[in-house]
C-alpha cells in the first residue's frame, strides 16, 4: 500500500463497489441468475412439449406463422434492447463510481458535532461544497436518466409485445379446437415464461460483459503477487532468550520513491540490552523499526538473527518475537481482557497484574466489571471510553502480556501526564526484564536510563553511544538535539 499505483488501484476496487456492486459480486449474482434462467428455459421446454407436439400436427397456417414470427421478433427486440441498456450502464458506471466516492468524501468531513467543524465554521464551507456536488450531480445524473429512459421505452414494449404474441398464439390455436379454453392459462404461463426466461438469459449475459472490466480491476488488485519470501526455518525456542540481530549495510525505499529512507545501515542489537533511538522527523527512526520487525524487507543489504538471514526464518515466527506499543495505537471495541491479551480468553492473574505494573490498577478498579469492561461505548452502553493516557497504558500492558524477547516502545509515554510518565521510567527495567527493548523518543531526557543510543539523521546512523559518552561531543547531532531541549528547562 506504499506503492501510489497500488493505492490508486485500491480506490479503483472500492470506487467501483459503490457501484450496483461491480466486481466479484456482481459476477456471483450474474452467475445465480444465469443458472436460474436456464433451469426455467429448459422446465418451460419440457412443459411445453405437449403443445409443441400438437402444433407439429396440425400444421402452420399463414396467420400462425405471422404470430410466432412477431413472437420471434418482440423477443429479438427485447434482447437487443436489454444488451443496449447493459451497455449504457457501463459507459456510465465510471463517472458515477466516481461522484458516489466524491459523495462520501465530502460526507466523512460533513460531521457537524466535530471539534475542528464547529471551532473553524467548517459547516459553511461544507455546505457549499454539498451545493456544488449536488448541482452537478443533478445534470449529469439527469442526462443519464434521460438516455437511459430512451433505451428502456423500447425494451418494456418488446417486453409487453413478447406477452401479446404469446397470447395471441395461445388463444389462435384454441379457437382451431386443438386444446380446451381451461389449457390457455397454462400454456400461456408455459410460453411467457419462456420467452421471458430468454431475456433474462440474455439480459444476464450482458450483465457479466458489462461487469468484466471492473472484474479485471477487483482480479488484477487480488492477484498482486505477495513478494516477501515467507521462510520455512523455525525460530529456535530459547529459554534464555538470547537472541541477537544484526543489520549489515541495510539500504531501503519505498515503491514510488527514488529517495532513500534508510542508507547504509549497519548497527547491532545486543539480547537484553536497552536501545534507544532518536532523530528528527524523517530520520528514518520507524523505517527502521518496521525493517526490524520484517514489515517490510530492505533493498539492499541483510538483516540477520542469530547469524542467520532473516527471510529464512518462518515468517510469522519471527514476527512472534517482537511486541510492539505505537503511537497511533489502537483497542479495539471489546472487553478489556481482551485488549490486553489480544486473544479471546486471558489469564485475569496476569493480566491484572500488568496493568498494576502500567499504572493502570486505580483505574481498573473503578471498572465494575474489571477485564470484563467494554472498551468504547460502540457496542455496549456498560463500555467505558478511556482517556489517551489510559489507552496508552492498555496498549503498554498488552505489549508486556506478549511476553516477547524484543518489545518495541513508539513515543510509549508520549500521552502520560509528567508524574505518570516518571513513573513508567522508574519501573523501566521491572518491564523489560531480560527482554531486549528499542525504545524510540523525542524526549532525550528519557532515554538516559538505555544502554545505548542511536542518533538518526538523513536514514543514517550518525551516532551511537551512552548519554553521557553523546553528550560529551559537542559537534555531535545528539548534543544539538539535547541543547536544543535542554534550554527551555535550563533558562
Amino acid at each position: 500500500m506504499e506503492d501510489p499505483d497500488i493505492r490508486q488501484l485500491r480506490r479503483t476496487v472500492t470506487e467501483n463497489s459503490y457501484v450496483n456492486g461491480y466486481g466479484v459480486h456482481r459476477l456471483r449474482i450474474t452467475t445465480e441468475y444465469l443458472w436460474l434462467a436456464g433451469l426455467h428455459i429448459a422446465l418451460s421446454l419440457l412443459f411445453f412439449t405437449e403443445m409443441a407436439w400438437q402444433l407439429a400436427r396440425s400444421g402452420f397456417s399463414p396467420i400462425s406463422l405471422l404470430l410466432l414470427l412477431g413472437l420471434l421478433l418482440s423477443v429479438t427486440a427485447n434482447i437487443f434492447f436489454q444488451r443496449r441498456v447493459s451497455a449504457h450502464r457501463g459507459r456510465a458506471s465510471e463517472g458515477i463510481g466516481k461522484f458516489m466516492l466524491e459523495e462520501n468524501r465530502i460526507g466523512r468531513g460533513s460531521n457537524l458535532d466535530g471539534m475542528d467543524n464547529r471551532i473553524y465554521n467548517q459547516q459553511t464551507l461544507i455546505e457549499r461544497l454539498w451545493s456544488r456536488f449536488n448541482a452537478l450531480h443533478l445534470r449529469v445524473f439527469s442526462k443519464d436518466r434521460h438516455d437511459l429512459f430512451k433505451i428502456t421505452v423500447p425494451t418494456n414494449l418488446a417486453g409487453q409485445l413478447t406477452d401479446v404474441f404469446a397470447y395471441l398464439i395461445v388463444v389462435f390455436y384454441c379457437v382451431l379446437g386443438l386444446f380446451p379454453v381451461g389449457s390457455i392459462i397454462k400454456y400461456v404461463g408455459y410460453l411467457t415464461n419462456l420467452t421471458g426466461n430468454v431475456a433474462s438469459f440474455f439480459e444476464m449475459l450482458g450483465y457479466r460483459r458489462e461487469n468484466e472490466p471492473f472484474l479485471k480491476v477487483y482480479l488484477e488488485y487480488f492477484d498482486l503477487p505477495n513478494d516477501m519470501y515467507q521462510g520455512s526455518l523455525s525460530v529456535e525456542k530459547r529459554s534464555d532468550r538470547h537472541f541477537d540481530i544484526q543489520f549489515k549495510n541495510v539500504s531501503f525505499h519505498y515503491p514510488g520513491s527514488d529517495d532513500y529512507a534508510i542508507r547504509d545501515l549497519t548497527l547491532d542489537l545486543h539480547s537484553g540490552e536497552r536501545l534507544a533511538v532518536v532523530g528528527m522527523n524523517g530520520s528514518g527512526k520507524t523505517t527502521f523499526i518496521k525493517l526490524l520487525c520484517r514489515l517490510y524487507d530492505p533493498t539492499q543489504g541483510e538483516i540477520s538473527l542469530n547469524d542467520f538471514n532473516v527471510r529464512k526464518y518462518n515468517y510469522r515466527e519471527y514476527l512472534d518475537l517482537f511486541s510492539m506499543v505505537f503511537q497511533d495505537h489502537q483497542l479495539l471495541a471489546l472487553p478489556l481482557g481482551n485488549n490486553v491479551s489480544s486473544a479471546r480468553e486471558w489469564d485475569s492473574q496476569k493480566a491484572e497484574s500488568i496493568l498494576q505494573q502500567v499504572g493502570f490498577g486505580e483505574r481498573l478498579a473503578e471498572l465494575p466489571l474489571g477485564l470484563d469492561t467494554p472498551i468504547t461505548k460502540r457496542f455496549d452502553e456498560d463500555g467505558v471510553i478511556l482517556s489517551g493516557g489510559e489507552a496508552q497504558k492498555v496498549a503498554l500492558a498488552r505489549a508486556l502480556y506478549r511476553n516477547a524477547p524484543f518489545i518495541i516502545l513508539d513515543e510509549p509515554t508520549a500521552a502520560l501526564d509528567p508524574l505518570a510518565e516518571a513513573e513508567i521510567y522508574a519501573r523501566f527495567d521491572q518491564f523489560t526484564g531480560d527482554k531486549t527493548a528499542i525504545y524510540i523518543s523525542h524526549r532525550l531526557s528519557s532515554c538516559r536510563f538505555c544502554d545505548r543510543i542511536a542518533v538518526f539523521d538523513q536514514g543514517r546512523v550518525v551516532q551511537i553511544g551512552t548519554h553521557q559518552e553523546l553528550l560529551a561531543d559537542k559537534t555531535g547531532k545528539y548534543y544539538q538535539l539535547w541543547t536544543a531541549q535542554a534550554q527551555y528547562y535550563t533558562k
